[in-house]
């Protein structure tokens, strides 16, 4: 789960404009991706909130191709 969220603003995508619009992605500084990391992984196991970060980050990636 943290590889995810710290590799989330790593996917590339095309290049071609399909007529879309992206939706915008933050950016985020190191400082705040690792406090995020360290947060998540102190987390229960198997709580809610860390399936729904799992599915932001394919909104995330898929934002990032869209660009």
């Amino acid at each position: 789960m943290t590889a995810m969220l710290l590799l989330s603003a790593c996917a590339t995508g095309s290049s071609e404009r399909t007529g879309q619009v992206c939706p915008p992605v933050v950016a985020y500084s190191q400082p705040v991706l690792d406090r995020a990391a360290k947060e998540v992984e102190e987390l229960p196991e198997g709580t809610v909130l860390a399936g729904m970060l799992a599915d932001y980050a394919v909104m995330r990636d898929q934002a990032w191709a869209c660009r």
